[in-house]
């Protein structure tokens, strides 16, 4: 990871040696025009537009993390300057047919660096809408302020009780449904990889979680390897099909203990339930229901044994 970020500064350099390349040429291969028929308004302008775009590209290289759009973003600015200072040294050397290939310099990198420019536009736009949607899956508990879990970051259990009543408060007559994830081999993990390794599964697993969240639902830890999720104006039949794909979701992924060779299978249930009680009784009532399918599963696997 830290090479992908480190990549980018390092390659800050290049721009400016890339103009003193360009001048170097121009300066090898065309005469310079005498002082007094320098039009110092076009030096200033394309000169400027050079210096500006080969600053922002510095700016990009310098200030973002490695990737395809830091790459887009910087090369058309870098192409842009290139272009542009190619423009100005026109202004200041006598391009004739035999240095003709200096002047393609100016109407190639030109209009190659804007195209690159502009999709780099578009691809740095669809990443900032896919961050303002995880940014808003989290916006209840940035908004109040509120303590994340240490493990998770997730919002801790008093801040679910809290905002499961509001929600009943604020719609009244209208559905709304809870569901409790429980990572059901978590214990297991735990004893086998220690309490490290089984942090890092329950960090997966909630990363997952909000990877497959509306922006509107909220996601919580409760206790121990169990997840609250409070999901507004939820008909109970919309809420359970959710249920089971966060549970597909998660059952799909493999972990890798650092101590371990092979990857870990997860697995996880779920109990559903409309929000017609207050906080307390509801998260009660659901936790007992996944106790009961803990001790339906612990006896189907003694008599499987």
């Amino acid at each position: 990871m830290a090479a992908d970020v480190d990549l980018p500064r390092s390659w800050q350099p290049l721009l400016p040696l890339g103009a003193t390349l360009l001048l170097a040429l121009f300066a090898a291969f065309a005469p310079a025009k005498p002082v007094a028929s320098w039009q110092w308004l076009d030096i200033a302008a394309e000169g400027g537009t050079a210096l500006m775009a080969g600053v922002w590209a510095w700016l990009v290289l310098g200030s973002r993390p490695g990737g395809r759009v830091t790459l887009w973003l910087a090369g058309g600015l870098a192409a842009i300057m290139l272009g542009a200072t190619a423009d100005c040294l026109d202004e200041l050397f006598v391009v004739s047919a035999a240095t003709l290939p200096l002047r393609w310099i100016e109407s190639v990198f030109s209009p190659l660096g804007m195209l690159a420019l502009t999709w780099g536009l578009l691809l740095w736009r669809q990443e900032q809408a896919a961050l303002s949607e995880q940014l808003q899956r989290r916006e209840r508990v940035f908004r109040d302020h509120r303590a994340y879990d240490r493990v998770t970051q997730l919002a801790d259990a008093d801040y679910l009780r809290r905002q499961i009543d509001l929600e009943r408060a604020a719609h009244p007559g209208r559905p709304c449904a809870v569901a409790v994830l429980e990572l059901a081999n978590w214990a297991e993990i735990e004893r086998t990889h220690g309490r490290a390794e089984a942090d890092r599964v329950l960090q997966a697993v909630a990363h997952q979680l909000l990877l497959n969240l509306p922006p509107r639902e909220l996601l919580c830890r409760y206790a121990g390897a169990r997840f609250v999720l409070l999901m507004p104006q939820a008909e109970l039949g919309t809420a359970r099909r959710r249920a089971q794909h966060l549970v597909g979701m998660v059952e799909a992924m493999r972990f890798s203990p650092r101590d371990a060779e092979h990857p870990l299978a997860l697995a996880m249930r779920s109990a559903v339930a409309l929000g017609d009680d207050d906080a307390q009784a509801l998260l009660t009532r659901l936790n007992r229901e996944l106790e009961a399918l803990d001790l339906a599963g612990a006896r189907t696997a003694r008599a499987a044994s």
